[in-house]
């Protein structure tokens, strides 16, 4: 929210500026600033800075805000997303133009990508004060630019180090507090989702003031790093496997032995529609265990599941009961918080947004271009489900 408020402070103090150089001075001295509060797709502007002469100011209709209330609510989003996919300022204010008019410069852009940095570096390194019982981790894959050894020379004859892509991972972490609410605490790019990947992901939560004592839970997929990262850095935390995952993953071990030839009308059943009935038979038999009351009827759940399917399916129903019992541990909490901690789905659907981005951009130019697209991504996402993006400290 600070960095669209800044984006439109800077819109209005230039859209004064350019009609007093338009009316030779004849609008009167600035004196000062009124607020004003304004709604946005970000959420509520409480204290808006607009710039005020000394008369005149109630009749003053703003180009600025009028365009904004028309809208231009992704104002922020279209600026930084093709500030970050490398328009130049000044490519970037003509695009501006045919949306604003001239009423940002080149200057004001620079300083709303600079303030989009400068809170993004806030929201991750601010200090925290408290400490979600539940967290909810996970990576996203991306392609950033790295410079290489090798070099070329461009058409100006100077030396320019060639830069090649290279795949990331954004480990990301999302708190769950008691009352259900959720927000993303940290995020950090990693080389892998490896060991020593989640080990300087949570040393560096824990260096911000995350008490490791007070994390009661960790929900993830079956990345093989985490169980070794959380040993060291969040020892008392038991881990809750996603439980999407594990269903999912039974796909890949059918071996479609034993399929009916006809559907249960007694129609005609080719084989393709055979192994899709028993893929969805199989794995929603697999979803009805984890909508057992409490962790014992799960078990029973499980019991019935492998009588059925282990004769047929043998190598799957193996595969699934592998470390099964870190699928039940969300039985342990609040009942109310069950739909949200036994999947990393929340996680997943931000995870779903920041693709749709860093598709449209490809490789990013650098990590700090990475991060605040996630960052923008994150705050819209919060902003969209009336919750604070920022972490509660």
């Amino acid at each position: 929210m600070g960095v669209t408020k800044a984006t439109l402070e800077s819109a209005l103090v230039e859209e004064l500026a350019a009609e007093r150089s338009r009316q030779n001075g004849r609008l009167g001295r600035r004196s000062g600033y009124f607020s004003r509060v304004l709604d946005t797709e970000h959420g509520r502007i409480e204290s808006l800075r607009v710039p005020k002469l000394r008369s005149g100011n109630k009749a003053r209709q703003w180009q600025i805000l009028q365009r904004y209330h028309r809208g231009l609510g992704s104002l922020l989003n279209f600026t930084l997303s093709l500030y970050v996919m490398g328009l130049s300022l000044r490519d970037l204010q003509e695009a501006l133009y045919h949306l604003l008019g001239s009423v940002l410069s080149v200057s004001a852009i620079n300083r709303v990508t600079i303030e989009a940095q400068i809170h993004m570096d806030s929201h991750r390194q601010a200090k925290l004060t408290k400490t979600p019982p539940i967290l909810i981790v996970d990576g996203v894959w991306v392609d950033i630019q790295y410079p290489s050894v090798e070099t070329k020379v461009d058409r100006a004859g100077h030396v320019r180090q060639i830069r090649q892509a290279q795949e990331r991972v954004v480990l990301t972490a999302l708190a769950v507090w008691p009352d259900g609410t959720y927000e993303t605490l940290h995020y950090e790019i990693a080389k892998q989702e490896d060991i020593q990947g989640w080990e300087a992901f949570f040393e560096h939560l824990i260096e911000r003031g995350l008490d490791p004592s007070a994390v009661e839970l960790v929900v993830s997929d079956g990345t093989l790093g985490l169980p070794a990262a959380m040993a060291k850095w969040l020892p008392r935390a038991k881990q809750q496997r996603c439980i999407t995952h594990k269903v999912r993953r039974i796909k890949d071990y059918l071996s479609y032995a034993q399929l009916p030839g006809q559907d249960e009308q007694g129609q005609p059943l080719s084989v393709s529609k055979a192994k899709q009935q028993r893929c969805y038979q199989i794995q929603n038999d697999a979803y009805d265990i984890y909508k057992a009351e409490d962790a014992s009827e799960a078990k029973q759940r499980l019991a019935t599941f492998v009588e059925k399917w282990q004769p047929i399916e043998p190598k799957a129903v193996q595969t699934f009961k592998r470390n099964i019992e870190l699928t039940f541990s969300f039985y342990q909490f609040n009942k109310l918080l069950h739909p949200r901690i036994r999947t990393s789905n929340l996680l997943e659907r931000l995870f779903e947004e920041f693709r749709r981005k860093s598709d449209e951009i490809g490789a990013f130019p650098n990590e700090q271009s990475c991060l605040t697209v996630f960052f923008l991504v994150v705050q819209r996402d919060h902003a969209k489900h009336d919750r604070s993006s920022m972490a509660k400290n």
